[in-house]
Formats: C-alpha cells, sequence, structure tokens
C-alpha cells in the first residue's frame, strides 16, 4: 500500500483545499476511469469541468473544500479516492464508501486513554502527521451508477448548487462519506461487539443504551450486540450534540402512548402514515380494541368488519394486524366499523417500525403502525377484555417535549435497528430525526450541504470525540 501511494502521489493528479484545514484528493484512479474520464460534459450547476472526470474531482474539491471550511487542523488530510464497481442494481445500490486507514490510542496528549482515534483526527491532535507514508482517509464510489442494472437513467449529479432533481446528489453523498473517514464511526463490530484489539473507540464512550444505563466502552461483547438493535434507546451521550439538537431537531415525536392497564403502560415507537390525519397533540385517546377475524388470533380487516367486530371497535381504537390487502384498505373497513383511530401491529419482526403507505383522501382517522414485537405485547393484555371492553386505553398523538430524533432527555438516537445493519447500524443518525439529517444512514433528497447547526448535526459529533 505504501509503495502504492508512493507511487500515485508522484504520478497521479491531486487536488487541495486551503481553509482552516487542508484536504488533499488523491486521484487513484487509472488513465481513462473516474477523475480521468474524458467523456465530454457540459458544465452543470457551477461545476465548470468539461469532461466527466474533471466534474467528479471539482465535486470531491467542494466537498472538501466544505469540510476544509469547518475543521480546525494544521496537518493536511489526504483522501485517497477511486471510482469502482460497486454493488448495484437497478432498484439499490452502494453509492459510495469512506473510512479511516488507521487508527491510532494512546498517542502523546491523546483526550482520552484506551480509545481509537482515526488517523486525520490523531494528526489534528498531535501536530504532525504520525505515518506520512499513508493516507488518512479511503474513499471509493459507484462508477456505474446511471448505468444500465445500476439506477439505469439516474447517475450522480455533479452540479455544485443542490439543484439535483430526480438524480443522487454527488456532493452531499461525499460530505456524508468523509465524515465517517474524519471519525463518524465506531471501530467496534457492531455484529459481533468486539473491539478492536481490546480497545473501545473514542465513539464508544458516547454510545449510551438507555435502558441499561451503559456506555459501550463499559459493555461486554454480548451486551454490545444486544444494545446495537435497540431501537429508540441507543443515544448519543455527547455535550455537544445534546445542546445542538435543541436548535437542528423539530419539537414534537410521534408516538403511542398507552395509559392503562399498568403492566402495559408505556411509549412505543410508530410508523405514521402518508394517508389521513397527521398526528397532533394532544392527540386521540380512546379505548384499544382488537379484530379478530382470521384464526390464530389475527385481525386483518381486509373486509368489511362482521358485527361482532363492527361492535368491539366502534368509538374505539382498532388494532389490526399487517398482511394480505394494503393498509389503506384495513384503515378504511375500521373507519367504516365507527372506529376512532387504528393501530396496525407488523407482522415480521424489526424496528423501527416503517410507516403506513398509500393514498386515501376518505380516510379521516390517524393511524399508526407498531413492531410485531409491541403488537405481541399489547395483545397478550387484551387478551383479558370482553366483547365490548378491554380496559386498555391509549393516546395517539405528538410529544411535544421529545424533539424528533431524540430521547426524553434530549440526547439524539443512534441508528440501532432490527436486524442489525451491517455498515449502517451503530455509525449513524437514526432515521426518525427531522428535519433529516445528514448522517442518517441513507441519503435524502432535501439535504442541504451544511455540516453544522442549525441545519446539521455532523460537526458537533466530531467535536464531541475532540476535533
Amino acid at each position: 500500500m505504501n509503495k502504492l501511494l508512493t507511487f500515485l502521489i508522484a504520478l497521479l493528479m491531486c487536488s487541495t483545499s486551503w481553509a482552516a484545514a487542508t484536504i488533499t484528493i488523491v486521484n487513484g484512479d487509472p488513465p481513462g476511469i473516474g477523475f480521468n474520464d474524458p467523456t465530454p460534459v457540459t458544465p452543470v450547476g457551477g461545476n465548470t469541468g468539461i469532461t466527466l472526470g474533471a466534474q467528479r474531482l471539482n465535486a470531491f474539491q467542494a466537498a472538501a473544500s466544505k469540510w476544509g471550511e469547518t475543521l480546525n487542523s494544521t496537518v493536511p488530510i489526504r483522501v485517497l479516492a477511486t471510482w469502482d464497481a460497486l454493488p448495484c442494481t437497478d432498484t439499490a445500490a452502494v453509492l459510495g464508501s469512506a473510512g479511516a486507514l488507521e487508527v491510532f490510542s494512546d498517542f502523546p496528549g491523546a483526550p482520552q486513554p484506551n480509545a481509537w482515534f482515526g488517523k486525520a483526527e490523531t494528526n489534528k491532535l498531535i501536530g504532525f502527521d504520525a505515518d506520512p507514508d499513508t493516507p488518512d482517509i479511503r474513499a471509493r464510489f459507484n462508477v456505474n451508477l446511471g448505468q444500465p442494472g445500476c439506477f439505469t437513467g439516474s447517475p450522480f449529479y455533479l452540479g455544485l448548487d443542490n439543484q439535483h432533481g430526480p438524480y443522487t446528489d454527488l456532493v452531499t453523498v461525499l460530505l456524508h462519506e468523509f465524515a465517517h473517514g474524519l471519525g463518524f464511526q465506531t471501530y467496534t463490530d457492531d455484529q459481533t461487539g468486539e473491539l478492536l484489539a481490546g480497545i473501545p473507540s473514542i465513539w464508544d464512550y458516547f454510545l449510551l443504551d438507555t435502558s441499561t444505563g451503559k456506555v459501550w466502552k463499559d459493555m461486554t461483547d454480548a451486551e454490545r450486540v444486544a444494545s446495537a438493535v435497540k431501537s429508540g434507546k441507543l443515544v448519543w451521550n455527547g455535550v455537544l450534540v445534546t445542546a445542538a439538537a435543541q436548535s437542528v431537531l423539530q419539537r414534537g415525536t410521534p408516538i403511542l402512548t398507552v395509559l392503562t392497564p399498568p403492566e402495559v403502560a408505556g411509549v412505543y415507537q410508530v410508523g405514521t402514515a402518508g394517508f389521513g390525519p397527521p398526528l397532533s397533540s394532544p392527540g386521540l385517546t380512546g379505548e384499544v380494541m382488537p379484530v379478530l377475524d382470521t384464526p390464530p388470533d389475527l385481525g386483518l380487516a381486509c373486509a368489511p368488519l362482521s358485527p361482532i367486530n363492527l361492535l368491539a371497535v366502534k368509538g374505539k381504537i382498532a388494532l389490526v394486524d399487517r398482511g394480505v390487502c394494503t393498509f389503506v384498505v384495513k384503515i378504511r373497513n375500521v373507519q367504516d366499523a365507527g372506529a376512532i383511530g387504528a393501530i396496525v401491529a407488523d407482522n415480521v419482526a424489526g424496528a423501527p417500525p416503517p410507516g403506513l403507505g398509500g393514498s386515501d383522501p376518505s380516510i379521516v382517522i390517524p393511524a399508526v403502525r407498531i413492531t410485531q414485537e409491541d403488537g405481541q405485547v399489547l395483545k397478550q393484555a387484551l387478551a383479558k377484555r370482553t366483547r365490548a371492553h378491554s380496559g386498555m386505553f391509549a393516546n395517539l398523538g405528538v410529544n411535544l417535549g421529545v424533539r424528533a430524533g431524540a430521547d426524553p432527555l434530549g440526547r439524539v438516537l443512534m441508528y440501532a435497528p432490527r436486524p442489525n445493519q451491517p455498515g449502517s447500524s451503530v455509525s449513524h443518525y437514526d432515521t426518525s430525526a427531522t428535519p433529516n439529517l445528514l448522517m442518517e444512514p441513507a441519503i435524502n433528497a432535501d439535504l442541504t450541504h451544511e455540516v453544522k447547526p442549525p441545519f446539521d448535526l455532523t460537526y458537533p459529533l466530531l467535536r464531541d470525540i475532540g476535533w
């Protein structure tokens, strides 16, 4: 690798950004490929390159400049970048990846002993390059995006103005991936819980499981494996991110609050519906009753409700099961039966619960989706009901005291889905954040090119870990 890098630096073009930090893009592509692609193109969105390769390099430079003007380091940050054939289909694609090539711990002046730091941050902290023969960050991006079989007809947008329309904005993807390389990740294996060489990442000092009160550095391997899939319970416990979230995240989190009986009372994660009225505050409170129309104890509500089910759900919040028919059919049927709201229990394990898709302007009652696991908890409690009453009362609403993407104490939620998503779990913000954040596991179309408050929470996290 060192010999290859020496060759690349000597022979290939480099691009440099000078600001609060200097970020150098080291072009690692062979002739005619990637940054060296001579295909003629028309300038677009402030990108004046006239070849495909030049426009790609300009987009990289724009992302490097944004991070360069944001960070503070006297040591240049080198990014070895290539355009490669990454996994891709017509409906899903790996857009790119980036990460630190080396990590260091217990160096002189380390702000936290017994913790791994990425090379770029280590250099910043010690004031010189810890390994001049190795670049700091390795970045790979999908050279085939937009080609047949790889998001056919939808290539990267190479403009610098974020006016990407239906395409994927390359500068946004680069800002995201560069952040990983700068330290927005753990070096601990989230699938096995194993620490790298027995040492926690600086990340693990801030990753808190609120169900156990432990941070990752203090857990066993098995505890970390379990924590990585505790959606809604894994938070970032850094003071700078928590403070910045007050100006970035929207007030109000959609929730299902079960009020009685005591054994199941509490707050449950929900996915909201794309139809019907949005959840509001103080929300809708009512008694919960299940629909039962298919053995064993499934309430699909895919047909108009029977007289017994109609009697059960009239004036109540109906609990139905996912499956067989669309969400809008289920909700319209319970609405026609007189239900004032609806809860859809998922039929497959996993968390957080996705939203309810579909469109039907005739639906006027609120509806949410809960996980299969939470649905089973509620059904078990509902087994003690009579034909007309359950004694389970719940509220479908928005908790204005909790920001979207944070826990009740204001700590920002981290992405911890069930099942584990290798490469995404733990090292991203949760998808519940509103507005969408740069460091969620997927690139959203409404992102800006900003990395700091009041628009984003990426830089505060890097500051929490020592930048």
